[in-house]
């Protein structure tokens, strides 16, 4: 299964065992969503719980906050993450806040899905991962899937909880194939996952840069490198335990995520590993990212400003020439 079909199946089943989850976004109606994540669910739900909404960001989830306080569960479709901007004072004085403002008489069963990150060409505006302002907000979860068994489990656990989740999707990472469980999958929020077992060196990688440092864990074991990748999956609650274990175990991390390095999660990710893991580590903490320069939509420039595998493999070798 791909990662869209992953997500529309667990759109699918969750809209057919709860009425009261709808879907409101741009083009996530009839023309099934820009990704297809939305495909057929207008001819299986309806008008009345797949809705195509105006070209309005902050309107589309001032919506869907009306929606909540009257008892649905909408899933918000935000195309492109440049586009919470938009939106950015619903979400935080709104979303985010109103559990709180309204001393726990309403909640927000809100879940904002967007697609962040670069590698399409579609230029500065189309191109950023703006995961960390969302992260950063008390009261609204941020979870980045890398895999489609991810993807299904990530947007189920987000679909059933009572608690504002924003789910950023990769745009390259929707073709991208692996096995699903059939059924209920459930991915539990705030939960890290090591998916390649190593004692060298530690990549914690986010979204894209998961199978970006497999690729690169892969090169490495041919140089006799054991390389541990985890993937962080989950940014607010951000699972510190199994970072810090992975970190004690290897003693050498590089974090891997495409937003840009300063003031991103890569920032909070190192100082979460440096508190808790201090002792253990043999080097400070290296993060990959993006250069600090708005995306170019050149096909030519692009990859030039992006992290990749050949960039994990790199920053590896150099850490554990360091610290031999």
């Amino acid at each position: 299964m791909t990662y869209s079909q992953a997500l529309n199946d667990a759109l699918r089943r969750e809209m057919a065992a709860d009425d009261r989850v709808v879907v409101l976004g741009e083009d996530v109606a009839h023309y099934g969503g820009i990704f297809s994540v939305t495909r057929g669910l207008l001819d299986e739900f309806g008008a009345d719980r797949v809705l195509d909404t105006p070209i309005s960001e902050n309107g589309i989830v001032g919506g869907a906050i009306g929606m909540a306080m009257s008892g649905l569960r909408p899933v918000v479709e935000i195309m492109y993450t440049d586009f919470l901007c938009l939106a950015l004072d619903t979400i935080a004085n709104g979303v985010a806040a109103f559990p709180f403002a309204f001393n726990g008489q309403v909640s927000m069963p809100i879940v904002v899905r967007t697609q962040g990150g670069a590698g399409i060409n579609a230029g500065p505006q189309h191109s950023k991962s703006l995961e960390a302002w969302t992260a950063h907000l008390p009261g609204l979860h941020t979870v980045m899937p890398s895999s489609p068994a991810d993807a299904k489990g990530l947007l189920t656990a987000a679909l059933r909880s009572d608690e504002p989740v924003v789910l950023v999707e990769h745009k390259l990472l929707y073709r991208s194939e692996g096995e699903v469980p059939e059924g209920d999958h459930l991915v539990p929020l705030g939960t890290a996952e090591v998916v390649r077992p190593g004692r060298d060196a530690t990549v914690l990688a986010l979204s894209r840069m998961v199978p970006e440092a497999l690729t690169a864990a892969e090169q490495l074991a041919r140089q006799g490198l054991e390389v541990e990748v985890v993937d962080v999956r989950s940014l607010r609650p951000l699972d510190t335990a199994t970072l810090a274990a992975s970190a004690r175990r290897t003693g050498r991390v590089v974090v891997a995520a495409e937003s840009w390095v300063r003031y991103g999660p890569s920032a909070e990710i190192a100082a979460a590993v440096t508190e808790l893991a201090f002792d253990d580590l043999r080097a400070p903490v290296v993060r990959l990212g993006s250069l600090g320069v708005p995306y170019p939509a050149s096909p030519a420039l692009e990859p030039s400003v992006l992290p990749n595998a050949a960039a994990i493999e790199h920053a590896v070798e150099q850490l554990v020439k360091r610290t031999a």
